[in-house]
């Protein structure tokens, strides 16, 4: 039976063993070590911002969902009538999984300004429905105090941002004057319509957006004060999956006959999220820049194995050796560090994007430091979310440039002349 290694290819076993062997110049050695760590922190570096700026990009996206929905369908002047009819339309009767909108809420959108007091602040005023509205966001799960139920017909109740309510200083309980900029003609002029409102409830989204200008009441309320009637702003959809908005949107610009105008989210906030992603590519780049320097120190750490292997490579050569087979054996040994390097930062780096949560706050108490302090940062933690998809790809690239590496030193050491080589013993 044939030994393990007897099997293995003449140009592996070299290259292997040139990777181990102890060498005389011990600054090969060294530097060969550098390479290794080098690519190792480049690899766990770029594994580890991009996973948070995937958490980031996440909580971001979640916080403004919470708010916005994932589809908007809005009529003619921001006016649309029998949203009923537009609502059954839309959200066909089939079981969840086979449509993609789960549920459709209508609302009434205006601006208005709110008073308490000697404080005076502009908002966007949204007139809901509770039970619907609870369907397409997560307002009902932000709410500070009072609940979302407590806006009820005809009570002309309201719930304030947290930012909206401490810059008008009011609180649960307390009457703020609603002031709505469509007014009434009477005989000394035009008068703002003014209304009382009741606070019964204060959210926190933690988008200061929306927690310092936004303003809720019930539909009905909202309809009187505005003047609507019985039409409405539009409705709001959320989907099965937020990722299917552009093609739902599209299907439904085609499935809808009349004056509609429907926006997604990945439309309102477009400008937000593409700054994300462009960040995320630079940061990419940049990082992928600390691999690819790590990965050329490998030119140096051939370049003078090469030249300490003259002997060795003079001896297989006369031995049969051919240029292509000393040019594996260098490849080899420069792939095979290269490729320790990066399967060790990739452990780390996935071992640490995996425990951030609980990696920062122990940094955090033991240096007596805060990375993202919570009177100046909405999101006061720091999110990780690992995706292989990034994994792999940082693998194939960190291992590609440290292959390119090794073809300049490998074909020197392939073209050495046997006879010449001999010369330098």
């Amino acid at each position: 039976m044939l030994n393990f290694k007897q099997s293995l290819p003449f140009e592996l076993l070299v290259g292997l063993r040139y990777t181990r062997a102890k060498r005389k110049n011990h600054f090969i050695s060294f530097i060969s070590f550098t390479s290794m760590i080098g690519i190792a922190l480049g690899v766990w570096a770029l594994i580890v911002v991009l996973s948070v700026m995937n958490g980031f990009q996440d909580e971001l996206r979640n916080r403004i969902l919470g708010v916005a929905s994932h589809i908007e369908i809005t009529g003619f002047n921001n006016r649309l009538s029998d949203w009923q009819t537009v609502a059954k339309e839309v959200t066909p009767a089939t079981p969840q999984g086979e449509s993609r909108v789960l549920a459709a809420a209508p609302y009434v959108m205006a601006q208005g300004m709110l008073s308490y007091g000697q404080a005076v602040q502009g908002s966007i005023v949204r007139g809901i429905l509770p039970a619907e509205e609870a369907q397409v966001s997560s307002l009902s799960t932000h709410m500070k105090s009072g609940q979302l139920t407590d806006l009820k017909a005809g009570e002309f109740n309201i719930v304030l941002g947290s930012d909206l309510a401490m810059l008008l200083g009011v609180s649960v309980g307390e009457k703020v004057v609603l002031l709505a900029p469509q007014g009434q003609f009477t005989p000394t002029g035009v008068v703002p319509r003014i209304k009382q409102f009741k606070v019964v409830g204060i959210f926190q989204i933690g988008m200061y957006e929306y927690d310092a200008g936004l303003a809720l009441i019930h539909m009905a309320d909202a309809a009187k004060l505005y003047r609507m009637d019985d039409q409405v702003s539009g409705v709001r959809l959320k989907l099965n999956d937020l990722f299917d908005a552009t093609a739902e949107t599209a299907r439904l610009n085609t499935q809808l006959k009349g004056a509609y105008y429907i926006t997604d989210w990945t439309q309102q906030h477009a400008n937000f999220f593409k700054a994300i992603q462009l960040e995320k590519r630079v940061m990419f780049i940049i990082l992928a820049l600390i691999v690819a320097v790590a990965a050329f120190n490998i030119v140096s750490t051939l370049v003078m194995a090469v030249t300490d292997k003259r002997a060795d490579i003079a001896i297989m050569r006369t031995f049969g050796a051919s240029p292509a087979s000393i040019m594996k054996i260098f490849m080899i040994q420069g792939a095979l560090i290269g490729m320790i390097g990066t399967v060790a930062g990739a452990f780390f780096g996935v071992l640490t994007a995996l425990n951030i949560d609980t990696i920062v706050p122990f940094i955090e108490r033991t240096f007596k430091v805060q990375f993202l302090a919570k009177d100046v940062y909405y999101i006061s933690d720091l999110p990780s979310k690992l995706l292989w998809t990034d994994v792999w790809t940082i693998l194939i690239l960190s291992f590609v440039l440290s292959l390119f590496a090794t073809l300049y030193p490998s074909y020197k050491a392939s073209r050495i002349n046997p006879a010449e080589a001999l010369r330098y013993e």
